[in-house]
């Protein structure tokens, strides 16, 4: 039988997102965007040169059009993503506070919700590198959240690597369901993408080192920890290190997790190398910080390769 080479290096499954982002100008100015965790992931990844697709639906409408446009321009392969008859696109509202950003949602009932594991490209799912999917992908509904099962279950049986950002909304869901959906998740993946503080509340455990070994036991081959402005912790079941950020003047932080995720995996399916990814990806998200919103800051390979060279010259980085 021939070996057939996969048609994407990762396949991102999800719910994009228009994104209203408030303006530190005049009061009550909002700057349309495109959101979305794993859309931004999927964008990131296609800025560090990876060949990406995307799963998924949109609404008939405005916002569904300009994410069209978006993934055209970005290089990001929308062949699989649907277009809901009457069902919108999703949309949230970014604010700043003296907290940091601040969320709003208008997602209920959206195209993406309803998105089911009848709707999945299974000839996609075997033929690419990588299937990434995160808590809010599953968070939406519960087909889309068996769809998520799904598609893992598809690529396990294929070979393909699996890819989980736990993201946590309790807006979404109470805490204890999400645990139990999120954890059976990443007993599918291979690669767990956590934050510090969802997981913190998702597993009870306050260390990182603990984190990591939390999520090694279920089986996954890498965790990459975001810990925000301290960097990230990746850890293997042979090895683990944590590795420092690099000093930006930070302005909005909206897409910096999906920035890392998006040049992480890029990375990774680049080198095979998870500790040289977890580096790479750190400076990325750091530069994503630099703009507001989701995706206009997300930096090229070329802008992140020279941040690295001025950083790390004269390192084994």
């Amino acid at each position: 039988m021939p070996v057939i080479s996969p048609s994407f290096d990762l396949l991102c499954i999800g719910e994009p997102l228009g994104e209203f982002n408030a303006t530190r100008g005049e009061p009550g100015t909002f700057q349309f965007g495109h959101g979305g965790d794993t859309s931004n992931c999927a964008v990131a990844a296609a800025r560090q040169g990876a060949r990406v697709a995307y799963a998924g639906a949109l609404g008939d409408d405005a916002a569904g059009r300009a994410f069209r446009t978006l993934w055209a321009r970005e290089g990001v392969d929308d062949s699989h993503v649907a277009t809901h008859p009457s069902a919108p696109t999703g949309l949230y509202f970014v604010d700043h506070g003296p907290s940091g950003h601040v969320f709003s949602y208008a997602r209920a009932g959206s195209a993406a919700s309803l998105y089911g594991p009848r709707d999945l490209p299974r000839e996609a799912i075997a033929a690419a590198k990588v299937i990434q999917a995160s808590g809010i992908s599953q968070a939406i509904s519960a087909s889309a959240c068996d769809a998520v099962f799904e598609a893992f279950e598809l690529a396990r049986g294929a070979g393909v690597l699996t890819a989980y950002d736990t993201n946590l909304r309790l807006k979404l869901w109470p805490l204890t369901r999400a645990r139990a959906i999120i954890e059976a998740a990443c007993a599918m993946a291979d690669i767990v993408l956590p934050g510090l503080d969802d997981a913190i509340l998702l597993t009870g455990l306050q260390q990182p080192d603990a984190i990591a070994d939390h999520y090694l036991a279920k089986g996954a081959k890498v965790v990459a920890l975001t810990l925000g402005h301290e960097g990230s912790l990746v850890a293997t079941p042979e090895r683990r290190e944590r590795l420092v950020p690099i000093a930006v003047e930070a302005i909005d932080a909206t897409g910096a997790g999906d920035c890392y995720d998006g040049a992480f995996l890029a990375e990774f399916i680049r080198s095979g190398d998870a500790f040289a990814a977890g580096a790479y990806a750190n400076v990325a998200a750091a530069l994503s910080t630099q703009g507001y919103g989701a995706v206009a800051p997300l930096p090229s390979r070329a802008v992140v390769e020279a941040r690295m060279a001025q950083d790390f010259a004269g390192t084994s980085r």
